[in-house]
């Protein structure tokens, strides 16, 4: 199996564990604050995740900045354990690619973006190149 697939879907099930709210009406954010036992005015004692809609309790912000502390680690881990860009390289660039439909606009750099990465990033660094470009002939570009 794709071994991108198998860290990207394992960090998915644990962000999905994370004692995380999400709301995007006062209906859904009353229910939210009376699951986590607050009232709508404790806002003092939440943090908003960026603009997502996400939301989570002071208390528990060790825990999440731990866990996406620790999927960035292992992220750059992975990359940096693949010697040629033949492996975990071009399993995430192909499915980023086919994530971001390249096999229909031809334009890779939705999923480059989607990485992390630019194209200077992938221009100078010859696993990058390696993967993206054995990525794209496994498509068919």
């Amino acid at each position: 199996m794709n071994e991108y697939i198998k860290l990207k879907t394992r960090q998915q099930e644990e962000v999905n564990a994370l004692p995380l709210g999400f709301a995007f009406s006062d209906k859904q954010f009353t229910e939210m604050m009376n699951k986590w036992g607050l009232t709508v005015n404790d806002t003092d004692k939440i943090y908003k995740l960026g603009r997502t809609g996400g939301f989570y309790r002071k208390s528990d912000s060790e825990l999440i900045r731990s866990t996406f502390d620790r999927h960035e680690k292992e992220f750059a881990e992975a990359v940096a354990s693949d010697p040629d860009g033949t492996g975990f390289i071009k399993d995430m660039f192909r499915y980023e690619l086919d994530n971001h439909e390249y096999s229909y606009t031809g334009c890779a750099e939705d999923a480059i973006e989607a990485l992390g990465y630019t194209l200077e990033d992938i221009q100078n660094d010859s696993k990058l190149k390696n993967g993206l470009m054995l990525a794209i002939e496994e498509i068919g570009g």
